[in-house]
């Protein structure tokens, strides 16, 4: 498993009974995690004179926060050279995993130590922590999601980041209609990222199922990669499906080409009050020798 132990602006104080808290710089949330099945006591009882705000789920499906402190509309947070927004949004999200805070810095490695200049495609790509950090690192970056909320979010990150915004285009498109249009373009990347939901709808309504599409897109993201590809990178919050999968995947297709090592696992956060690790989703990676 790779963890992410090298944030100083975020940390889970403590996890049980389907909840963690966690601290976003001086903001402190209680949000629900369905992989926190064990019991730690009452993390609303224990912890609720410092808690800024807690999510809670409808049965109906969905949910609400509750504030009960005051809670800033949004506020930043920074991971080493990284500033991102940061919101209190529907469905409990933030805007930001702090867990692929571990893939940031070996693409941003990987970046940086290529000696050439690199072209990134970010798919699926929400508020752009990975766009973001390949852009510090140096490359340019297609940044494409269905949702424009998505899209300026991502611009809010890359200007707090004060990255080079001359290096990155902006799509509202579906993932699998735009891969199409860049092989009929004849466009090429050094590199190719991907966090395909279980399902979506695109920005016209197409129909996404990782079950049914994902091995389709990623034969497809085969034409556009260059002739010297730097790493192709999956990640999944798909429940029941296997780190193992993706690396098949991986071997079926692009480790077919080209020269290079997949690895594939868990990311996880760990936990403060007791120094366990919350899994938080796994990752397939293809990555050139060089």
């Amino acid at each position: 498993m790779l963890i992410a132990n090298e944030w100083k602006d975020y940390e889970i104080i403590d996890a049980s009974r389907g909840q963690k808290l966690e601290r976003w710089k001086d903001v402190y949330l209680l949000r629900p995690d369905p992989q926190i099945v064990w019991d730690n006591g009452d993390l609303l009882e224990k912890y609720h004179s410092m808690i800024n705000a807690v999510y809670y789920r409808s049965n109906k499906g969905g949910g609400h926060w509750e504030n009960l402190r005051s809670t800033p509309g949004s506020w930043l947070v920074n991971y080493k050279d990284l500033t991102f927004n940061i919101k209190q949004m529907g469905f409990k999200h933030t805007g930001l995993f702090p867990e692929q805070a571990v893939n940031w810095d070996i693409m941003s490695e990987k970046i940086k130590n290529a000696g050439r200049e690199i072209r990134v495609l970010n798919l699926f790509a929400y508020t752009g922590g990975a766009t973001v950090a390949c852009l510090k690192a140096g490359a340019h970056v297609t940044h494409v999601d269905s949702s424009r909320g998505m899209i300026d979010w991502c611009k809010e990150n890359v200007k707090s980041s004060k990255v080079d915004e001359t290096k990155v285009r902006f799509l509202v498109d579906d993932c699998v209609k735009l891969v199409k249009r860049e092989i009929r373009r004849g466009n090429k990347y050094d590199a190719i990222i991907m966090d395909p939901p279980s399902y979506g709808r695109g920005a016209n309504g197409e129909v996404w199922d990782i079950e049914k599409n994902l091995n389709y897109l990623i034969e497809l993201c085969m034409e556009i990669l260059s002739d010297e590809p730097l790493f192709f990178l999956i990640n999944s919050y798909t429940t029941g499906l296997s780190s193992h999968v993706l690396e098949n995947i991986l071997k079926l297709t692009i480790d077919k080409k080209y020269s290079g090592k997949i690895t594939c696992g868990e990311v996880g956060l760990p936990i403060k009050e007791n120094d366990l690790v919350l899994p938080c989703g796994i990752y397939g990676r293809w990555e050139s020798n060089e």
